[in-house]
């Protein structure tokens, strides 16, 4: 595995830490424990048996936690620093031949950034499921998340390519939806403003 391949299946894998931080690391510690990924020096702990049975364990508490009206809002405030953790250790763990400085650089930046991104879109979107749906859709939401989580973690794996091609192109759509917003924001604004008197 060349290094830009191992860049992007760390970046592919971090995105999947956005919808639920435990599910790609217990998909790196499957496909490691089976001989199907090599991870650098001083990450071979994921490959490890304890490793699998807490990623597991941790993964079903995760996705379990979604399901509960009051607890999922506490898990997206305690998911964000965590997904953005779990996708810096994820990154630095599949990038190796690298100096330890640019390394760990391109993990906080790369694998840390695409997690927090993933995670802030699925907080909002949260957020405005709660408002409206009164908290109803919540569980659509938490399994399309689940869903989104499994199907990244397993293409990351399978075409690292692939999936940061398609990342690209998510995060292009999302910017423009996120400035039409924005600019129509001001306008609305201004719409909403009574005339002053002698206007």
């Amino acid at each position: 595995m060349d290094t830009l391949t191992s860049i992007f299946l760390g970046v592919g894998l971090s995105a999947a830490c956005g919808f639920r931080v435990f599910v790609p690391m217990l998909f790196m510690s499957v496909a490691a424990l089976s001989g199907h990924l090599t991870l650098a020096p001083g990450f071979q702990w994921i490959g490890t048996y304890p490793a699998l049975l807490t990623f597991a364990a941790a993964t079903v508490l995760e996705v379990g936690g979604y399901y509960i009206p009051w607890l999922d809002h506490l898990l997206d405030t305690l998911a964000t620093p965590a997904a953005i953790v779990a996708g810096t250790v994820i990154t630095a763990a599949m990038v190796y031949k690298m100096d330890p400085m640019l390394k760990w650089t391109l993990a906080i930046i790369a694998g840390g950034g695409v997690a927090g991104l993933v995670q802030g879109s699925t907080v909002l979107a949260r957020a405005a499921s709660t408002v409206a749906t009164a908290g109803f859709g919540n569980p659509i939401l938490a399994t399309a998340e689940l869903g989104g989580s499994v199907a990244t973690a397993f293409m990351a794996l399978l075409l690292p390519w692939l999936t940061v091609a398609i990342l690209i192109l998510c995060l292009v759509l999302f910017g423009k939806k996120l400035l039409k917003l924005v600019k129509l924001v001001p306008a609305r604004a201004t719409r909403t403003v009574p005339p002053r008197i002698g206007e």
